[in-house]
């Protein structure tokens, strides 16, 4: 072996016995870390929250809604649930089996039907006579009826006063008058008896629409003379019938026209002239649309054919001052 070789040797030698002598010295602590035991499932799932975090809980972490201590438990379907005991509300003892008496008087009726010992007065109107409604007369304020018997005066209408007429069942009139003229020189024929109000109704009527109507109209035939009325105060029911409200006849509301007669001998019916194309058409559609100005129902000869002859004209009061023209 050469001189370089064994140097060389020599100095891997001394490499390696240096490198043990450090690893000797490098010595492992007597105490490791210790292992931490694996956590349970349940655990894992969820960290706990904070005590100061307000964070809502997961849905699937959601406690179910405990009941409350006086909560009653829902019921059973009926076809499930067995019957239950009957019991007086408010009484935690059952309740005691009714007494075994007999019944007293007749049973009660079925549910909609009408007991024997029903009043007549349970009865719609339109399903009463007269006699039934049990009306009375409708009371006139003093002072409304000097004022109005004022008016009619200015107007130049003939009537006089006359005595309160009561003919029971709610026919009648508190302060009736009877009226000859419905203007100075045009006769109402046959005198009427109505209510003063009616009476200023039919005259403004007369004044302010029928005569200047006449005039443009049917001027040949010279003026109305005379006004024709089929029917003033009236006991009965509407339209004459049997059962049904109480016409405005019977309280001195209404006034029937039936023809207006003119200076030089012609009369002039009130009949349906829906059709009449001539000036006495036009008129009579004239007067009866004016109607409504002065009555708050007009019914003529094209309403229905209870009236096909004449005019009904009254001052019913409505609600709202509503009006009825037909």
């Amino acid at each position: 072996m050469t001189e370089p070789d064994a140097l060389r040797k020599l100095s891997i030698l001394a490499i390696l016995l240096a490198a043990t002598a450090i690893l000797a010295g490098a010595r492992l602590p007597l105490h490791g870390p210790l292992p931490r035991a694996k956590p349970e499932p349940a655990e894992t799932t969820s960290p706990a929250p904070l005590p100061d975090k307000a964070e809502p809980p997961a849905p699937e972490d959601v406690p179910a809604p405990q009941p409350k201590p006086d909560a009653k438990e829902p019921e059973a379907p009926a076809q499930d649930r067995p019957p239950a005991p009957q019991s007086e509300p408010g009484k935690s003892e059952p309740s005691k089996p009714a007494p075994t008496e007999p019944m007293q008087g007749p049973p009660l009726p079925p549910a909609g039907l009408k007991s024997p010992q029903t009043p007549e007065e349970e009865k719609p109107p339109a399903e009463q006579t007269l006699e039934e409604q049990h009306l009375t007369i409708e009371p006139e304020s003093d002072a409304e009826h000097a004022e109005c018997t004022a008016a009619l005066q200015a107007l130049g209408v003939l009537f006089k006063e006359t005595p309160r007429i009561d003919d029971g069942n709610g026919c009648g009139i508190d302060k009736p008058i009877i009226v000859s003229e419905a203007l100075p020189g045009i006769k109402l024929k046959p005198e009427a008896t109505i209510r003063c109000p009616t009476a200023l109704a039919l005259a403004r009527w007369m004044k302010e629409s029928v005569v200047p109507a006449a005039s443009a109209a049917l001027s040949e035939q010279g003026r109305i003379i005379t006004v024709n009325q089929a029917t003033s105060y009236m006991c009965r029911l509407r339209n004459g019938a049997e059962t049904g409200k109480i016409s405005e006849h019977a309280r001195g509301n209404a006034i029937d026209i039936a023809s207006f007669h003119f200076e030089k001998g012609e009369d002039v019916a009130v009949r349906s002239r829906r059709e009449d194309s001539t000036l006495t058409g036009a008129f009579q559609r004239t007067v009866s649309a004016a109607g409504c100005l002065y009555f708050t129902t007009v019914l003529d000869p094209e309403s229905d054919a209870a009236h096909e002859t004449h005019f009904h004209l009254d001052v019913i009061e409505r609600k709202g001052g509503y009006r009825y023209c037909h």
